[in-house]
């Protein structure tokens, strides 16, 4: 099989330079190990353009948000969605939407707001997300927090995922504490360890920094952390980056070995009648066996192997760049092959089968004729090609290519 790799790839790594000011490479040094507090000097721009409190405003109270898209907390209790959600209204078969008389109501009293999944549903962010993980590498996810003052929407925790904290307005005054997990798992969440947690939290901080507007904060999975704002509304955005590490690697590699001694027949035969698998005694030949074929199988997978097991989960991790659907039927109708580029975001890669060529992205899987595969791997390579219209348009109608002119975030 022949992979190609598609277009969307950035190398200017524009944003992550715009939360760090650094390039991967640089930010290897701390990634996954160390705190990193990055001032608003040291970067190109501020974050307000990411999200304002009008935006804010307008999320809560005119954009039909529902509940999945919205937490409430004080002093580290999350309150039920029944307290802060209502009917939709006439026409709509809502039970869930914001209510943002609720919110009015509990965010006087000193409840925080956790804006959640705004990676989807705020353009800005939408945009600023999908060019941050094609920097990384790694999915993202984005939510933000708005905090009345002098107030702490959550107690001493850790994530399991790392996180870039851009301060937008206010300040912030943040305390973060060495882990008590070291790299911990989705499965290895902090409310497993309380105990532990509050015991770290009780010591001196390793690092205490107030982020204002326009700083950066990254802090590594694992690392305690609580925060409170003060003198005014604090507002930040979170950026979760879930890491791709070397346990995704084992997974695909002992998967791919399983599926590989599966295949053979003398690892598919019956164990023998009246057996016990609950006796160690009466398995353990049986055990060692299928061990020696494992092993064999694991020897005999490459890292080709594993990247192809991986490239599916890589794809579901983030959207394409979101394309107009009605603009684009529309466009469909005339000359489209010259104009047509690549979406961005996709994930795009050649593969070719037993039945040919397929073209595989974020948007699924198109059939592609031999010719047609070498013209459409240039093509998403960013060389200059000529499409004719009838595969322009397919290309286009499958969410693959777009049009200048049509509105695309990303």
């Amino acid at each position: 099989m022949n992979d190609t790799p598609g277009a969307g790839a950035s190398t200017r790594c524009t944003g992550l330079r715009r939360i760090t000011g650094l390039d991967p490479d640089r930010l290897a040094q701390i990634w996954g190990r160390e705190p990193r507090h990055v001032p608003a000097a040291a970067l190109p721009t501020p974050f307000a353009d990411l999200l304002g409190p009008g935006d804010v405003d307008d999320l809560l109270s005119r954009r039909g948000l529902r509940a999945p898209f919205l937490r409430v907390a004080r002093d580290g209790r999350t309150l039920p969605d029944a307290e802060f959600t209502r009917g939709g209204g006439v026409g709509a078969a809502i039970t869930d939407q914001l209510d943002d008389t609720a919110l009015l109501r509990l965010f006087a009293e000193g409840h925080s707001l956790v804006l959640q999944g705004l990676h989807r549903t705020h353009p800005p962010l939408l945009d600023f997300s999908q060019q941050l993980a094609a920097d990384l590498g790694h999915p993202v996810q984005v939510n933000a927090y708005i905090t009345p003052a002098q107030s702490t929407g959550f107690s001493a925790h850790y994530d399991v995922h790392d996180v870039f904290v851009l301060q937008v307005a206010g300040e912030k005054r943040w305390r973060l504490y060495p882990p008590v997990v070291t790299h911990p798992l989705r499965d290895q969440p902090w409310q497993e360890h309380a105990e532990a947690v509050e015991q770290a939290a009780s010591a001196p901080p390793r690092l205490e920094v107030t982020l204002r507007p326009g700083d950066t904060l990254y802090v590594p999975r694992g690392w305690l952390h609580a925060a409170t704002a003060l003198g005014g509304v604090s507002t930040h955005v979170t950026v979760g980056v879930h890491v791709w590490h070397r346990g995704h690697l084992a997974e695909t590699l002992l998967d791919r070995a399983r599926r590989e001694v599966l295949g053979r027949a003398d690892q598919r035969t019956p164990l023998r009648p009246g057996v016990d698998v609950g006796d160690a005694d009466a398995i353990g030949d049986e055990v060692e066996q299928v061990r020696a074929a494992l092993l064999d199988a694991l020897a005999d997978v490459d890292a080709q192997q594993v990247a192809h097991g991986l490239a599916a989960r890589h794809r579901a991790g983030q959207r394409p760049a979101p394309v107009p659907p009605v603009a684009t039927v529309a466009a469909a109708d005339g000359v489209v092959g010259p104009r047509l580029r690549p979406r961005l975001h996709l994930a795009a890669r050649i593969e070719r089968g037993d039945d040919g060529y397929l073209l595989v992205s974020r948007t699924g899987r198109l059939p592609l004729r031999e010719g047609e595969a070498v013209t459409v791997g240039r093509w998403l390579d960013g060389e200059p090609v000529d499409l004719d219209d009838g595969l322009a348009r397919r290309l286009l109608l499958a969410g693959v290519g777009t049009l200048p002119g049509l509105r695309e975030e990303g």
